[in-house]
């Protein structure tokens, strides 16, 4: 993990993603036979540096040339060890063209529309019924008419004065509707699918929609209301369940329970405590009843409507019936609807995840097919109708009944693609499936493949056709060759060679002195007779030699603790007492602190070299820096670099 997210510091310090259109192709530097342009290294410098063009320092240019050479024999190096063949590094960089892809295969103006389009529909909730008429995506042409006209007669009926309500209960296939007339409540932007949001909001007050589309089916929409959006809220509940069944008896008790609890908050008495108390909310209750927050459309109406009516925070609502149960309610926080430039990134993201982005994929496919003067054979195409039978919806097609087709069926530019290869798509896609009209099926995977080849099409020309793009896919691509010989090299050689570690260890250890330390032993005492004791024991080592584990054993007789010592040799700032004692006023005999009383032991030692483990860290990181300077020095004796300073020169 660290090894990866490294690799990604490195290729976004070098190579962050600032265009430079350039067509300077005079050649600045050659390594072997490998020739650099005036204009990669240009565009790099400039980059790397931060620069405009009217800035430019002749030195460090001289001096980012060294850097610059340096990093391309490296680079070199990777690929004649053949790292740039590696089924590792084809899908790392593989992973980045994906990521760099994606901003030429949208349709930018589409998606600031379907941007602002989102936004402006937060600012609104809408409140509707809907009847549904199910009908499957892949349903035949004769069942789709079927359905519409059905959809349509309803909306007729209730045009001519029969209840939106009454006709929900009697022919919606939303299960829901059978209870509440096909009654949504209130919601907003992203809470629907694309295709029903859109009708709704395209629907006045009081008008009834023409028939949509949904993966679920036909609907009609009746917009009831439309209101300013109300933000989000977060609040806390207490709640007191009524389940469904429950006896007259016991629902008049859940009643009187919520209602003697609303009392008691009203009598002072803490809401989180209540809610962890009394609240059948389990997992609200442990939290003191917080519930995440929410906007319109989350919450059950009965329940909604009164957080939102809470004007003031820590405001308590009265007893609210929900088809939960009994409600009380403590308005926590509100938030309004934000800026759309505080809300853009969250709204892109939210239309990555919808239908809706599908607009901008249908946008950019026929902006590439006018480019591309995409040119198509129908009658080539109806060929198919022939050959493609009812085998195929049992995954049993046999692609051999098309052997015979081979002529041109569309084209982008002079690329031309052949039935053949529409022959190998079908067959490679069929799957057991419900039987539609072959003619159905053909066209409908006829027009995917279309969209797969000019998107393969595209693909294949960014590099041609965006020079920044080119520049991109070869920065990361020279990027991970660099990591990857570099952490061989280098990074993971100076860890695993303790040899080399340790020859570089002793060549260079008068580098890594300790400074002034002193070894001692503070003796920690718990009272001052005990301090006396110590002290004495000290004082006579001269003639009386005693070790610190002896004078412990001495002074902690009979399990008592009445002695501590911390024995090491410290550097200025390990230790304050030290630090207090040896470097601050000098010595002295007793310090009172707390409870405790301390004494101290102690010669000053001198300057050495630290050892391996002691410097390891530094010395590896040192070790490093050798390596890789000694690997420069055989890079460049290996390989012939020649610069053109006249080119150099003209950078300006």
């Amino acid at each position: 993990m660290k090894k990866h997210l490294l690799k990604i510091f490195i290729i976004t310090i070098l190579f962050s993603q600032t265009g430079f259109a350039q067509n300077n192709e005079e050649i600045i530097l050659t390594i072997n036979d490998k020739k650099i342009t005036k204009a990669e290294f240009e565009r790099i410098y400039k980059k790397n540096n931060n620069i405009a063009n009217s800035e430019i320092d002749k030195k460090s240019v001289q001096e980012y040339l060294d850097l610059f050479i340096n990093f391309k024999l490296k680079v070199f190096e990777a690929e004649s060890f053949g790292l740039d063949t590696s089924k590792a590094f084809i899908n790392e960089l593989n992973g980045y063209r994906k990521q760099l892809e994606k901003p030429y295969l949208t349709d930018n103006k589409v998606n600031d529309r379907l941007m602002q389009e989102a936004y402006e529909r937060t600012q609104y909730d809408i409140k509707a019924k809907h009847i549904l008429i199910k009908i499957t995506k892949d349903a035949s042409p004769k069942d789709t008419i079927e359905v519409y006209n059905k959809i349509v007669e309803i909306r007729n009926e209730i045009l001519n004065g029969e209840s939106f309500e009454s006709m929900a209960k009697k022919y919606s296939d939303d299960p829901s509707a059978k209870n509440n007339g096909g009654n949504l409540g209130y919601f907003t932007a992203f809470q629907m699918v694309y295709s029903f949001e859109t009708a709704a909001y395209n629907t006045n007050i009081g008008d009834i929609s023409m028939p949509v589309r949904t993966k679920f089916g036909y609907h009609i929409i009746k917009v009831i209301d439309k209101r300013k959006a109300q933000g989000q809220i977060k609040v806390a509940h207490i709640m007191i369940a009524v389940p469904k069944g429950i006896t007259t008896e016991d629902e008049q008790k859940a009643k009187e329970k919520i209602f003697l609890i609303a009392d008691s908050l009203k009598a002072g008495k803490d809401f989180s405590e209540m809610a962890k108390l009394y609240s059948d909310d389990k997992g609200s209750a442990k939290k003191g009843g917080v519930l995440p927050m929410f906007g319109t459309g989350r919450m059950v109406e009965e329940f909604e409507k009164a957080a939102f009516a809470l004007s003031n925070i820590n405001d308590i609502s009265e007893p609210v019936k929900t088809a939960f149960g009994w409600h009380l309610i403590k308005l926590i926080d509100k938030k309004e609807i934000g800026t759309f430039d505080k809300l853009k990134a969250e709204i892109k993201t939210k239309i990555l995840k919808d239908t809706r982005s599908q607009k901008s994929k249908e946008a950019i496919i026929i902006k590439l097919k006018n480019e591309y003067n995409f040119t198509e054979y129908p009658k080539r195409l109806a060929e198919f109708y022939n050959v493609v039978d009812d085998s195929y919806f049992k995954a049993e097609w046999d692609p051999a009944k098309a052997k015979n087709l081979n002529k041109t069926i569309f084209t982008l530019l002079d690329k031309k693609y052949n039935q053949q290869e529409f022959t190998q798509f079908l067959n490679k896609i069929q799957n057991k499936r419900k039987p539609v009209e072959i003619k159905e099926i053909v066209d409908k995977n006829y027009n995917r493949f279309v969209r797969i080849s000019i998107i393969r099409f595209e693909k294949a020309r960014l590099e041609t056709k965006y020079p920044e793009f080119k520049y991109l896919m070869q920065e990361y691509h020279d990027g991970i060759l660099l990591f990857e010989l570099t952490d061989k090299m280098v990074w993971s050689k100076a860890v695993q060679d303790t040899t080399g570690l340790l020859e570089f260890h002793e060549k260079n250890k008068d580098k890594y002195m300790w400074g002034e330390r002193y070894e001692c032993s503070i003796y920690f005492c718990e009272n001052e007779k005990t301090l006396k004791k110590v002290q004495k024991l000290i004082d006579n080592r001269s003639t009386k030699p005693i070790s610190d584990d002896e004078m412990l054993n001495t002074i902690n007789k009979g399990g008592k603790e009445l002695l501590k010592i911390n024995t090491g040799v410290f550097s200025k700032g390990d230790n304050e007492l030290i630090d207090h004692t040896f470097w601050g006023i000098g010595s002295f005999d007793k310090i009172e602190k707390e409870t405790n009383f301390i004494a101290f032991s102690g010669k000053k030692v001198a300057p050495c070299p630290k050892t391996l483990q002691e410097a390891k860290g530094l010395i590896t990181a040192d070790y490093q820096t050798y390596l890789e300077k000694e690997w420069i020095k055989e890079l460049r004796n290996k390989y012939k670099i020649t610069i053109n300073k006249e080119v150099l020169d003209s950078i300006n």
